[in-house]
């Protein structure tokens, strides 16, 4: 399997896992400094992580339908276009957005170091 291939891939499965709203299974796609930068501003792997926990936040959609992925050396970068969709707060929320993520492979394992998340236009 090509290295694009396998990196894809593991973001697929940390997709799911998502959508599983299983923090732990979550918690094993992303090193341990993991943060998300969003329009909230910048919001750490513990605090998300406690965020689906407790359930303030819950997806029920994380998918994407444009993938860009490039490789260089143990770094990968993947930036997707998709939706997210779920509960907030006990709202429901559906977004159409980019997503940017740079991921570092060590001892053979992928792991997601930084996501940045942006709102996508319709067309």
């Amino acid at each position: 399997m090509k290295t694009e291939e396998e990196l894809i891939q593991f973001e697929e499965q940390w997709n799911k896992a998502i959508e599983n709203n299983n923090a732990d299974e979550i918690s094993k796609f992303m090193s341990s400094d993991w943060i998300i930068v969003g329009s909230d501003g910048i919001t750490t792997k513990s605090a998300f992580l406690e965020s689906i926990r407790t359930g303030i936040v819950t997806h029920k959609r994380m998918d994407s339908d444009e993938m860009k992925v490039k490789i260089h050396g143990n770094t990968g970068i993947i930036i997707s276009r998709g939706t997210s969709a779920g509960t907030y707060n006990g709202q429901a929320f559906q977004l159409h957005e980019w997503s940017c993520s740079t991921y570092i492979k060590e001892d053979h394992q992928w792991l997601c170091v930084s996501t940045m998340v942006t709102k996508a236009n319709d067309h």
